[in-house]
């Protein structure tokens, strides 16, 4: 199975779009969090993730604004309360069986603080090892990363949405895996809302 990895939207639906084209035939999208920012929903990019049946798990930016404190950012006139809903009943985590191995999706780590920021360079990566999964998906960091780590190949897309790594031009990302294969292709793109 080819499956589509995203995270780290923002809101930014022209990314998603990108992202999406970039990607090729897929046969599932996953969205790894952070589809909107945390006190600006997006009809757009929670729409296109509903209408592709993308596998989506709530992020630290979805925690936000679908939290007590985020009350008057979901109350805007603007925002559909059927794509708020639909965001509000996904998953903090995905565990799934494809081609007979096991996937797990989270945003930014599977134990508190469930926020903290796992880069490339990070010792807790090898953490991420010990899921007993045969791939691991997760996102926050913006940074795109494809390791083997203790049997498991852990996996970040990067940002469709809010390039963020300087040595990378600040370029937006999504990735591809093959499930049968175990291979993982990256592709960057400029973000399109920079013209």
């Amino acid at each position: 199975m080819r499956i589509g990895i995203v995270s780290d939207i923002h809101g930014n639906w022209e990314g998603l779009d990108t992202a999406l084209a970039r990607m090729g035939a897929v046969d599932e999208v996953w969205c790894a969090g952070d589809a909107f920012d945390q006190y600006r929903f997006s009809n757009e990019v929670v729409a296109r993730l509903r209408e592709i049946d993308a596998r989506y798990v709530l992020g630290n930016h979805e925690e936000v604004l679908l939290s007590p404190a985020g009350e008057r950012a979901q109350a805007r006139p603007e925002v559909d309360p059927g794509l708020l809903e639909w965001a509000r009943r996904q998953p903090r985590w995905i565990e799934s069986v494809v081609d007979g191995k096991r996937l797990v999706m989270f945003h930014a780590t599977p134990y508190a603080p469930y926020s903290e920021y796992v880069y490339p360079h990070s010792s807790a990566l090898a953490r991420f090892g010990e899921l007993d999964a045969d791939f691991v998906i997760y996102g926050h960091t913006h940074m795109p990363l494809a390791r083997s780590i203790n049997g498991s190949l852990v996996i970040n897309p990067g940002s469709a949405g809010e390039g963020r790594d300087a040595a990378r031009e600040r370029r937006l990302s999504c990735a591809v895996l093959d499930t049968r294969s175990g291979e993982v292709a990256f592709e960057e793109f400029p973000n399109p809302r920079l013209g």
